[in-house]
């Protein structure tokens, strides 16, 4: 997807969502700890590591306790208002900002933690890597991934037992733009990861 269109796109829903973000920052600065957005590093467009930015949802140390970064069902680290907020996927929404800092696109592969990168093989690193990454992945990979959630969840595997309508409007939403845009689904091939 061109970098203007990502530009003005995620600015025009920057403007329409700040009407839910403003309520949104003071309920998460009044309760748990004080904190609004949470960052983590992940890599990025040519390896190049970025802050991946998110409304704070987790006690602040969480990553020391429990499970570590990976987050189960009924996670007791899980700050209630931070809980909705997952449920949602309200808390993705801030990446809006790593589009508008160009370190996200709107259509690509998610960005990984470097625990997480390092697990794929170094083909299929070339390939994320040579691309920028994205909110979301193209409509097959949005498919394949809400029936996989869907499946997890019927087994107590999933976090949530309905996917979310706004993981559903911003997955597939923007994915319809990326297809209307007639770009070249490289990751299509990619759908298994």
């Amino acid at each position: 997807m061109p970098r203007i269109i990502d530009v003005l796109l995620s600015l025009l829903a920057l403007l329409v969502l700040l009407p839910l973000f403003i309520p949104i920052v003071v309920i998460l600065f009044l309760t748990g700890e004080h904190k609004v957005f949470y960052l983590q590093n992940r890599v990025g467009y040519k390896n190049k590591k970025f802050k991946i930015i998110k409304f704070a949802t987790m006690l602040s140390n969480s990553a020391n306790m429990g499970s570590g970064s990976l987050t189960l069902k009924n996670d007791p680290r899980v700050l209630p208002f931070g809980s909705f907020l997952r449920k949602t996927k309200i808390n993705e929404l801030p990446q809006i900002l790593n589009i508008i800092i160009g370190d996200l696109s709107i259509v690509g592969p998610r960005p990984q933690m470097q625990v997480d990168f390092e697990k794929y093989s170094d083909d299929i690193q070339g390939k994320i890597y040579n691309v920028r990454p994205g909110l979301t992945l193209y409509i097959f990979n949005c498919t394949f991934s809400l029936y996989a959630e869907n499946v997890l969840a019927t087994r107590g595997l999933g976090p949530t037992k309905l996917i979310s309508p706004f993981k559903i409007l911003i997955i597939c939403g923007s994915s319809f733009i990326f297809v209307f845009l007639k770009k070249d689904p490289l990751f299509v091939t990619l759908g298994s990861f």
